[in-house]
């Protein structure tokens, strides 16, 4: 048991599980210790988002050549197919945050998996422009892990730490948009190297990877997850932070739960079971291994608990729904995702297909524009975890304001950067093909720290309906991937043109956002 705050190496911040026992959550990042609950449900979370790619976005790297020629599609179907299943997912999202605020994010992210898995298995069936319209609608069902992905992990994580787990499980699940680009590519050419003919190779990739990893993906959720810090989903009003915000924060009822704390964490300490496990008897919660998790008290010595510290998920109500929608709180971040995050979903959909457009020849065909343009989605390995860590950092000194201009500005940047690449192709008959992919790779940077930063101010946000806020912020950031992939559909050519238009609306949207205000803490 901890009695005064601890500095933490590298190494145990990333082995050992440092609890605040108010809420249950974890102050440090274990994710190297699979023992710890914390963990599991981290990876699973992000593991979970991350397969979804694998069949939410398998068309997009085969659609240039392979599914194209097969179903003799024109550049408007393909637009249309684009935008069909980012509708889908747009529906799902909004859906899918009370679900989790009800059901707890676990049991939602393994339902729809399994849902997803279906229309994928049916992919081989398409034969027309219609049929794949269909199709990729209910496959879009999958873009809305994203939702139980980043609720899962603000549960299980304290505010000290939030934006990191956040930036991470977000970035590293995004990073799928970039594998499957490879994995599909991969296995289209080596079924087609096999002997399967054009038409059969690309049907036959979705039944041999997606379908398969979403089962059992869901069913390792179901059977390693843990639903919240506090046990069942059902279980986590008995946490002390509920407790507090349900009778109020006053100092008497945080001295009184201190008091409670203090005794249990002792108690913890020194009654660990024979399998080595600390249990603290408070809601009957709280079990880790003893070696491995820290019961932290000085989490709150001086009442200093902030809105995020005492939130609860609550089960949405007309009243919270409507408190929700018209809180300038959850439009500052939705509107400033619908930017960064729609724009990344326009580009992942559509950069493969310019590229091959610009510069298709004997020596750059469908499989070398799908692996160049993978690049983008795979910079969410390390970009967008990027901006969650600089939001955590941002926050200690600035609080919540500061995490909100470093959102705004990134956006911003994102603009002039999106705005430069259009102007730069647009300027030339015959653009580098390095100097293209350089400044997509920058600007791939901006834009995924834009959505780390971004999600790590969303907890922030009207904190005990987290899976309803999640869920509008997700949903909004797939209405932008709608519009900007509408740009790409009525604005084809010349190719720069899509790229300076949403720079300039991007620069625009954040540019407003500014005004709004957020709580210091």
């Amino acid at each position: 048991m901890s009695t005064a705050p601890q500095t933490l190496n590298l190494w145990q911040q990333l082995t050992q599980a440092h609890v605040n026992p108010f809420n249950g959550k974890c102050t440090t990042l274990p994710i190297l210790n699979l023992r710890s609950q914390y963990a599991r449900n981290f990876h699973l979370s992000w593991l979970g988002f991350w397969v979804a790619f694998l069949s939410w976005f398998a068309f997009s790297p085969l659609i240039p050549e392979a599914v194209k020629t097969d179903l003799q599609l024109t550049q408007a179907q393909i637009g249309n197919s684009n935008v069909v299943s980012l509708c889908a997912t747009l529906l799902v999202r909004v859906i899918v945050g009370p679900l989790v605020d009800r059901y707890g994010p676990r049991k939602v992210m393994a339902g729809l998996l399994v849902i997803g898995a279906i229309p994928s298995g049916l992919a081989g069936t398409v034969h027309s422009a219609q049929g794949l319209y269909v199709v990729r609608f209910f496959i879009g069902i999958l873009g809305g892990t994203f939702v139980p992905c980043l609720a899962w992990t603000t549960a299980f994580f304290d505010t000290r730490i939030v934006g990191r787990a956040n930036a991470l499980a977000g970035g590293w699940g995004n990073s799928g948009g970039g594998f499957t680009f490879m994995i599909m590519l991969a296995l289209y050419d080596r079924l087609v190297a096999a002997g399967l003919s054009h038409h059969s190779a690309w049907r036959a990739s979705f039944a041999i990877v997606p379908v398969p990893v979403l089962l059992i993906t869901a069913a390792a959720i179901l059977a390693f997850g843990t639903d919240h810090p506090a046990g069942r989903w059902s279980d986590r009003h008995g946490l002390p932070a509920a407790r507090i915000h349900a009778g109020g924060r006053d100092a008497a009822a945080i001295e009184g739960e201190q008091d409670k704390l203090a005794h249990a964490a002792q108690f913890a300490q020194n009654h660990g079971d024979k399998e080595g496990t600390v249990a603290v008897p408070y809601g009957a919660a709280l079990k880790e291994d003893k070696d491995n998790v820290q019961i932290e008290v000085d989490a709150v010595a001086n009442g200093d608990l902030t809105t995020l510290d005492t939130a609860v998920n609550q089960p949405v109500t007309w009243r919270i729904a409507q408190e929700v929608m018209l809180s300038p709180l959850t439009w500052l971040p939705s509107l400033a995702y619908l930017t960064t995050f729609g724009y990344e979903l326009a580009i992942d959909a559509n950069l493969s297909n310019v590229l091959y457009g610009l510069y298709k020849s004997p020596s750059f065909g469908q499989t070398k524009s799908g692996y160049v343009a993978a690049i983008y989605g795979l910079m969410n390995v390390y970009s967008r975890p990027l901006g969650g860590y600089i939001g955590d950092l941002v926050y200690i000194r600035w609080g919540v304001p500061g995490k909100k201009y470093l959102t705004l500005a990134l956006g911003a940047l994102q603009g002039f950067m999106s705005l430069a690449l259009g102007l730069y192709i647009d300027s030339r008959q015959h653009p580098s093909l390095a100097v293209v992919i350089a400044v997509f790779t920058i600007l791939a940077v901006i834009n995924e720290m834009g959505n780390g930063a971004n999600f790590s101010l969303v907890p922030h946000c009207n904190p005990n309906s987290n899976g309803f806020m999640t869920g509008i912020v997700g949903a909004l950031g797939n209405l932008g991937g709608v519009f900007f992939a509408l740009i790409f559909r009525f604005q084809p050519l010349p190719y720069g043109k899509t790229f300076w238009i949403a720079g300039v609306l991007t620069i625009g949207v954040n540019a407003l956002l500014v005004f709004v205000r957020v709580p210091r803490r």
